[in-house]
């Protein structure tokens, strides 16, 4: 499974090159939204919740926020936030780089409009539902930090259920599984003493396409933020490699 961190490294490097916070309240609020009406809106009980609130306190949302985000999707609120569905949309971006932004919406027009919009300006096209999600797979990932004891990390990794690991620096890993075994792998990596900084579901790009050309890159960079820019848009995967350097230049 080597190289299922690439664009976790590209996208950390693009969070320190564009100096960005994250996702905004917006975004957020939204995956409180769908968390709590896909289970019971009690974070104790339903793992993707807790996960979603985690990430929300991290950002610095308020927690009236989050109360309310968690009353919307349990259905005790009105507004237009109980109709929000996930949708997956695929596309290319400059030199055929795989796209696939997963996006919560309650307008599928309004959205589809803005995305094809966004293709079209930055060099690339949205395409139809298949025409990149083949070469993607998706696994649990549990991101790992003030790692001192690699040994001791397998260990972990193995008891927990982990498919493989990867060390993304010389103290950080991120750790795989299927998709359904992810509570159980992060709830035995925080028992075993280690400093588990995020969990989520995560894209993984069977093959990858390099990106050398100056004018590609600065394009396909562009393309990435005003995807990630928009409110609908909660995540955006591409396989692609960048060197550091080169995106440290588009800055």
């Amino acid at each position: 499974m080597a190289g299922h961190s690439k664009w976790a490294n590209i996208k950390r490097q693009k969070a320190v090159v564009d100096a960005k916070k994250g996702k905004t309240f917006t975004q957020m609020s939204r995956a409180i939204i769908m968390a709590a009406r896909s289970g019971i809106p009690d974070p104790n009980g339903n793992f993707q919740l807790r996960t979603a609130i985690e990430k929300a306190k991290a950002a610095g949302i308020p927690n009236d926020n989050i109360e309310r985000a968690i009353a919307k999707g349990a259905g005790n609120l009105g507004g237009d936030n109980n109709t929000l569905e996930e949708i997956c949309y695929e596309g290319y971006g400059p030199g055929g780089v795989a796209i696939l932004v997963e996006a919560l919406t309650d307008n599928r027009n309004r959205t589809a409009a803005d995305l094809r919009l966004a293709f079209s300006k930055n060099g690339g096209n949205l395409g139809e539902t298949g025409c990149v999600s083949w070469m993607f797979s998706q696994k649990g990932a549990c991101v790992v930090e003030s790692v001192e004891d690699e040994e001791k990390l397998l260990e972990a990794s193995l008891e927990g259920g982990a498919e493989s690991y990867e060390m993304t620096d010389t103290e950080t890993a991120d750790v795989f599984t299927d998709i359904g075994n992810l509570e159980i792998l992060s709830q035995t990596l925080k028992v075993q003493g280690f400093k588990v900084t995020d969990v989520e579901l995560r894209w993984i790009p069977g093959n990858y396409i390099e990106v050398a050309d100056s004018e590609q890159a600065r394009s396909l960079l562009k393309l990435i933020d005003t995807l990630e820019a928009l409110d609908d848009v909660q995540n955006v995967t591409a396989n692609f490699e960048m060197a550091e350097q080169l995106m440290a230049a588009m800055a």
